[in-house]
């Protein structure tokens, strides 16, 4: 995909997120409504989905991809706690370079997680995985991150 086509794509996506929003006001079908846009249009996006804080840790929540079994995550723990405790969106290129990485799929290359935050507070955050290496880019972070603003506000 080329930078032209990306830019068209994730323009429509942000309309339909956008629209999303304006037409659900049940968070949950929201959060199901936002992994099946990314999922289903973003081909190197291979696991889409939610971690929430809960009792102080990453709890997941909706997604699509492979079964994980790190349904629990401790803030600072792997890429998705240290997302949660840095307060900052996380880039990975390649995963097997990351010495606090925790494997969900043998298959994942790449990762981006951005925190969903109120404030100073992190509520959660969104964690994309690829297949691919150095799959994400500033446009895959500039999205990502408008949607966890749109979520943050709802919340």
């Amino acid at each position: 995909m080329d930078k032209l086509e990306k830019k068209v794509l994730f323009d429509r996506l942000k309309n339909e997120v956008t629209s999303l929003f304006e037409k659900e006001s049940n968070m949950d079908n929201i959060y199901k409504g936002i992994v099946h846009i990314l999922d289903t249009n973003i081909p190197y996006f291979n696991w889409t989905g939610f971690y929430m804080i809960e009792n102080g840790k990453l709890k997941l929540g909706h997604y699509i991809g492979a079964p994980t079994d790190h349904v629990s995550i401790e803030i600072g723990q792997g890429i998705c706690g240290q997302a949660a405790e840095k307060k900052e969106t996380f880039i990975i290129d390649d995963v097997t370079k990351e010495s606090n990485y925790l494997a969900c799929s043998f298959e994942t290359a790449s990762e981006i997680v951005v925190p969903i935050m109120k404030g100073s507070e992190v509520l959660g955050e969104i964690d994309i995985d690829s297949h691919e290496l150095a799959a994400f880019d500033d446009n895959d972070k500039e999205l990502l991150e408008l949607i966890a603003e749109m979520i943050a506000k709802r919340l």
